[in-house]
């Protein structure tokens, strides 16, 4: 009996093997079919819409295309999609470290109502946002008469446009931020500020480092959806020319006006930065990827 197990573990083990093998392999049929479907709906919706921007944009020749981004009111949209996002991203980053951080490592009274409001933008359309800020600030809004008393305008100027882009941005940040900060706990914070370090040393020194590539990534996102934004930007400009105009408004107007080649030439600035953004983009997820092995194979050793 006992010289019968051994036997029957040798002969038995490779069939269950195979069947495993069997049970978790698709035929080559199947898998490449999925390959093609994939490739064919990658090159229908974004390959061939992109060689579409780019073929329509030097339509009339490179001098044509410099000219079309060089003109005045190319070069305000340019300026003006710059400043907006020049002031959202680095306000959104101090709000989403400071908030993932309090959400991340305290528990404190109104923890799940914070988490509902960071996510509030992502429920809210764009221009339902822009419009809120015209009935706040607008002429007939609820500060309209004390703003306009004062000389300071909002809507239809730069700062209505920096509004409406911070609130539909401010998710990205402390989004990719608060699952890494949970995740990693207290325990090194609270060696940290045992060994004598005080508050901001444990934050630069300990919390950034650890989520250093998660952070790049939610800015990376921020300033993708800053520079393309136009549901909320559209409601609060105005789209006074070479004033409150961003690149998005600007080429809605050149293709309204049936200018499109100029239009695609603006068009493939953003398709440029956005392209630059997912190559960017893949290589912070790769670091991020490499960190979270290493801390896991870190903390497998720890426990050991």
């Amino acid at each position: 009996m006992a010289a019968s197990i051994p036997w029957t573990i040798k002969h038995a083990a490779p069939g269950r093997s195979n069947h495993a093998t069997k049970a978790t392999t698709e035929p080559a049929l199947v898998r490449w079919s999925l390959i093609a479907v994939a490739v064919v709906f990658l090159g229908a919706f974004l390959l061939l819409p992109l060689g579409v921007v780019f073929g329509s944009a030097f339509e009339k020749g490179f001098r044509f295309y410099i000219n079309s981004l060089s003109e005045p009111d190319a070069l305000a949209a340019i300026k003006l999609t710059l400043i907006a996002t020049g002031i959202a991203v680095p306000m959104n980053l101090i709000f989403g470290v400071a908030a993932a951080w309090a959400i991340g490592k305290f528990d404190f009274i109104g923890k799940s109502v914070l988490i509902t409001l960071i996510d509030l933008p992502f429920s809210v359309s764009p221009v339902v946002s822009g419009l809120i800020y015209v009935l706040l600030f607008g002429l007939q809004g609820l500060m309209g008469p004390w703003l306009i008393a004062h000389d300071i305008r909002i809507i239809f100027a730069v700062p209505g446009i920096v509004l409406a882009t911070i609130f539909v941005t401010f998710p990205f940040v402390a989004r990719e931020l608060l699952p890494m900060m949970q995740a990693q706990g207290n325990d090194e914070e609270e060696a940290a500020l045992t060994l004598g370090a005080n508050g901001w040393q444990t934050f630069f020194r300990v919390t950034v480092p650890n989520v250093k590539w998660a952070l790049l990534y939610g800015v990376i996102l921020c300033n993708a959806r800053a520079m393309g934004e136009f549901g909320a930007v559209s409601v609060v400009s105005g789209h006074i020319r070479g004033l409150t105009n961003t690149m998005p408004l600007h080429i809605e107007i050149l293709y309204n006006d049936y200018q499109f080649v100029a239009a695609f030439a603006v068009a493939s600035l953003l398709a440029l930065l956005a392209l630059l953004t997912l190559v960017v983009k893949g290589i912070v997820e790769w670091k991020t990827r490499q960190q979270l092995a290493e801390q896991a194979t870190a903390s497998g050793e720890t426990r050991q």
